[in-house]
């Protein structure tokens, strides 16, 4: 079974302002859709690698085959990561967060310095990649950034929630003004579905 592109679960003008819908269309429709076929093409040949779910072939890159270990690892990452990312928006989203992320974020200095760190971890990432808050191997909670599409699964640790600083993210409406794209993505969290996410192993 190949991998697919989920559906978004909101129409594509639905984060509008804070995300704008041509944004939306090429993220989601091309870069993202990409990756899907890029992992598809690379797995041809290893119809054992088909079957695994993802997040398993994430888990486990350092036993993915040599001859497709750098692709899959971009690919696979990419699928991953961006699956989450269309599930933990939505529009009319942001706010307090309620439930055990209010715990979390709380435990991590309260909402006001977990986004001001979360955002700088997001715009001192060299080039492209991530902002993220994982659980670490040890169940503490933290704040890192990877590069390109890396996914925390490959250190062990679990992706609670993340955001895309690559440029085709925002760039059609921000430019080169990343730390304004990281402050209004808050506008669009939707701390229903991080929730989800924390009671995932």
């Amino acid at each position: 079974m190949a991998f697919e592109v989920p559906p978004l679960p909101y129409a594509y003008n639905a984060l509008e302002p804070h995300i704008d819908e041509q944004t939306m269309h090429l993220h989601h429709d091309k870069h993202h859709q990409a990756y899907v076929d890029n992992l598809n093409k690379a797995l041809e040949k290893h119809a054992d690698w088909q079957k695994k779910p993802v997040e398993e072939i994430l888990r486990n890159i350092n036993s993915v085959p040599e001859d497709v270990r750098t692709a899959v690892r971009n690919n696979a990452g990419g699928h991953a990561n961006h699956s989450m990312f269309w599930k933990i928006m939505k529009p009319q989203g942001g706010g307090e967060p309620k439930g055990k992320i209010a715990d979390v974020i709380k435990e991590l200095g309260g909402l006001a310095a977990f986004q001001e760190k979360f955002n700088d971890a997001g715009v001192k990432r060299f080039g492209s990649g991530w902002a993220w808050l994982v659980r670490s191997k040890a169940g503490k909670y933290e704040i890192v950034s990877t590069a390109n599409q890396d996914s925390p699964l490959m250190d062990g640790n679990f992706p609670i929630m993340g955001n895309d600083v690559w440029e085709h993210a925002y760039y059609l409406k921000y430019q080169n003004r990343r730390a304004e794209y990281l402050k209004a993505w808050w506008n669009v969290v939707n701390w229903d579905e991080i929730n989800k996410r924390l009671e995932e192993k």
